[in-house]
């Protein structure tokens, strides 16, 4: 039987700022921890998996205003980061650990390698002082620290999702659970955990608001264009833009590196904007009770984590637009009066729709994604409620719900392969004219 509280403290996490650099940055701190003189990272060498590499490039770092990459959030890390923060691993940081992180990159004190033989989330960060050497290596999932070395003395062992327990991991649990199982979950959850749930729809309407009104880091502005264009009639004044204006505004503060948290979904920042703004923001129009709410968001997050449990955490595909897009779609037709079969056919008709969009690593324009994922989870929860939708099997779509998302595994296990590869020697092409 799924644990509902459980589930919610592997899945369901606070971040500060992108995961992926975040992941990095968590590792630089716990291996800092182990270096004998406080701020004696003389030099740090990263390796890290194609998906962290993509994920990090390009995307900003919390509290530089405006620096970005995982070579400035390692270099941040050493200088102020907390390991038992988790992922807001970089909240302490100030104007002056900042102007010593971005120093320390163009000294060339931090090195990156990519694995390309690594899938999903892998960093291994190593720390040189002037006495000591230390190294954290994070598996699997984003705060998942396996292995922490001191001047090579194993000082911590964690275990991998690929060693064996006594018992799966909730996300393992979600991945071989039947889709109607995750259903019947709902009722479950108590009131500490609706209360948990609530906290997390709060977090992040605020980074959807700090999008929305300062946004004095904010290149794009698409949420705040979206909702002028509203108001002043150039758009018609829907719940579907409304919803699709709050995730622009949200991610694109978060990818622009605000220093707000935002309630991830099973490992992913952007993942929680796209499984909660949607969501509540419908709740909301439709007078439903708090409760109510809490419980959908709750079957939002449950099937983002059982569409990435197949499909995989970080992956060639976009997993907002994909999983959580899916997610979305079936909280809202609950909200609309849907039942199993009805959240079935919501997933189904959205998946249709964003299988095959492609994840080109994290940076602002990750905002169209976020709203495109919303809005149109909002429409196929719309359709299935009336009866409309992907019923039958046709393209990636089967008839059985949890045969459609093992056919959009497969097609990103076998038919994307090649995309990250192709991606990141696009990335790197052009890394040199834009440093």
């Amino acid at each position: 039987m799924l644990n509902i509280q459980e589930m919610l403290d592997q899945e369901v996490q606070p971040a500060l700022g992108c995961t992926e650099p975040g992941a990095v940055a968590l590792a630089v701190a716990r291996a800092c921890e182990e270096i004998s003189v406080a701020g004696d990272a003389l030099h740090i060498t990263l390796k890290v998996s194609d998906s962290i590499y993509k994920n990090g490039m390009a995307v900003g770092v919390p509290g530089v205003r405006g620096a970005r990459g995982n070579a400035v959030a390692a270099a941040l890390a050493a200088r102020c980061g907390r390991s038992e923060y988790g992922l807001e691993v970089l909240k302490d940081s100030r104007p002056e650990d900042v102007a010593e992180a971005i120093h320390c990159v163009n000294e060339g004190r931090v090195h990156i390698d990519h694995l390309p033989e690594r899938n999903g989330v892998y960093v291994e960060a190593t720390v040189i002082g002037s006495k000591d050497a230390a190294t954290c290596t994070i598996e699997d999932t984003h705060s998942n620290i396996t292995n922490v070395t001191k001047n090579s003395r194993v000082v911590f062992r964690g275990e991998t999702c690929r060693e064996a327990r006594n018992s799966p991991s909730v996300s393992e649990w979600i991945g071989q659970a039947s889709y109607a199982d995750l259903f019947g979950a709902l009722d479950l959850a108590t009131a500490s955990d609706v209360e948990y749930l609530l906290k997390g729809e709060a977090m992040n309407r605020e980074i959807a608001e700090y999008g929305l009104h300062d946004h004095d880091l904010l290149e794009s502005n698409y949420g705040r264009t979206l909702q002028a264009s509203m108001i002043c009639g150039d758009c018609s004044n829907d719940l579907g833009y409304r919803i699709r204006y709050n995730c622009y505004a949200a991610a694109e503060a978060r990818m622009a590196g605000v220093q707000l948290p935002v309630m991830s979904s099973a490992g992913s920042g952007n993942s929680g904007i796209t499984s909660i703004l949607p969501v509540a923001i419908v709740g909301e129009a439709l007078g439903e009770d708090r409760t109510h709410i809490a419980k959908a968001i709750l079957l939002s997050h449950l099937t983002t984590s059982y569409v990435k449990a197949k499909v995989g955490r970080l992956t060639a595909v976009c997993g907002c637009a994909v999983a959580s897009g899916a997610g979305a779609a079936a909280a809202i037709a609950l909200l609309l009066g849907g039942g199993l079969d009805e959240t079935a056919r919501a997933i189904r008709t959205v998946l249709a729709n964003t299988a095959g969009m492609f994840c080109d690593g994290a940076k602002e324009s990750c905002a169209l994604k976020v709203g495109t994922a919303a809005h149109e989870a909002y429409l196929a929860a719309v359709f299935a409620v009336r009866g409309k939708g992907i019923d039958k099997t046709q393209g990636v779509a089967d008839q059985d719900i949890d045969q459609t998302v093992d056919n959009v595994a497969r097609m990103n296990r076998d038919g994307m392969k090649d995309v990250d590869r192709v991606m990141i020697a696009i990335m790197d092409e052009r890394a040199p004219k834009t440093d």
